[in-house]
């Protein structure tokens, strides 16, 4: 293994780095004072003009040629968009520990990405250790704040001292993939379409007499702080199965991808039409003095200081990532199989 740290940066039409903000060659010297730097950054003529001397650049590189220069590298380090992509996990995969920057604000992105917020995905959620089975996380990436030197220059001495073994999550593997289609195949109908809300008219146990006995569809969850579905209430085929439904109540301002992912779940969206209800504000203990059913996005959700509830009239907007200021929302998560994020544990 060579002390080798690759970079790739895209560049814009008129020939400048793309990548965000300004004074990128500065980290670059803190990189070459501790190994060789190697880029991969296309230019169409001559070697690019932004590019230090002291930058070993390699142009556009087939791919195999590409995945023998990330087998011989130490450090892999994206400055140019797409800040998402495939090249972070082929880098791990070879035995690199990939360096990602540190956003403070969404406006950082703003600036050169479409989209209005964005997360590092491969890094570790630091609120919940219950996640850490669907990222990757350190030894194996690392996230910095580019824009401090200090920072910038221990984390590269950090990865200096950090030897780490060629890593591939089993869900980005050919099986792990080949698993998911089989899941999807065997157990979705395709044919039919799914009522856009949770039937009236479910199948609950009866009593010695033959009468309907009231029961919930919503029960408490040993050591959780969430409701699952009642094992002994029929509902309609689902997928995922509704074994793997945790309903939980965000806090205001906060999204239902957030309030999941705070208590080691994922926000499901296909299990929103099941807790559109009454029964599951009831369960949860809600003050209604008012439900309402409205077009919103941000819905089911409710306000404590209104005493207002509202549940979701048009299925299409259903969203994980809605939030509101002034609401509290209704989020159904589920549960995940390690290293398998988008299965839940009983999806095989």
């Amino acid at each position: 293994m060579y002390n080798i740290i690759i970079f790739s940066s895209s560049y814009s039409s008129e020939g400048s780095l793309s990548y965000e903000g300004s004074g990128k060659d500065g980290f670059l010297q803190i990189l070459h004072n501790y190994m060789e730097v190697h880029g991969t950054v296309y230019y169409e003529t001559q070697r690019p003009p932004e590019v230090p001397a002291f930058v070993k650049n390699h142009g556009l590189l087939p791919q195999h040629e590409l995945q023998q220069l990330l087998r011989k590298a130490k450090l892999f380090i994206g400055f140019g968009f797409p800040y998402e992509g495939p090249a972070p996990l082929e880098a791990i995969a070879n035995g690199c520990i990939f360096l990602q920057p540190k956003f403070t604000a969404a406006s950082q992105l703003a600036q050169t990405m479409s989209f209005s917020e964005a997360s590092p995905h491969l890094e570790r959620c630091p609120r919940s250790t219950r996640m850490q089975s669907s990222t990757i996380g350190r030894p194996h990436v690392m996230t910095v704040d580019y824009n401090n030197s200090l920072e910038f220059d221990s984390a590269i001495r950090e990865i200096m001292r950090t030897q780490v073994e060629p890593y591939l999550p089993y869900e980005y593997t050919c099986e792990g993939m080949l698993e998911r289609v089989h899941a999807y195949i065997q157990h979705q109908d395709f044919c039919s379409l799914e009522p856009p809300f949770v039937p009236t008219n479910l199948s609950r146990p009866e009593s010695a007499g033959g009468s309907r006995v009231p029961v919930p569809l919503f029960v408490p969850l040993p050591n959780s702080t969430a409701l699952g579905w009642a094992s002994n209430v029929t509902a309609p085929a689902a997928w995922p199965p509704l074994s793997s439904l945790r309903l939980l109540v965000s806090q205001e301002g906060q999204s239902c991808v957030e309030t999941c992912r705070s208590e080691g779940f994922i926000c499901e969206p296909a299990h929103f039409r099941f807790i559109n209800n009454k029964e599951a504000l009831r369960r949860l203990e809600v003050q209604c003095d008012v439900v309402d059913s409205e077009v919103n996005h941000i819905l089911p959700a409710f306000s404590v200081l209104r005493r207002e509830c509202g549940l979701q009239r048009e299925p299409l907007l259903f969203s994980c990532a809605g939030y509101s200021p002034k609401y509290r929302r209704l989020c159904p998560c589920r549960d995940f199989r390690r290293g398998q994020v988008a299965l839940c544990r009983d999806c095989l």
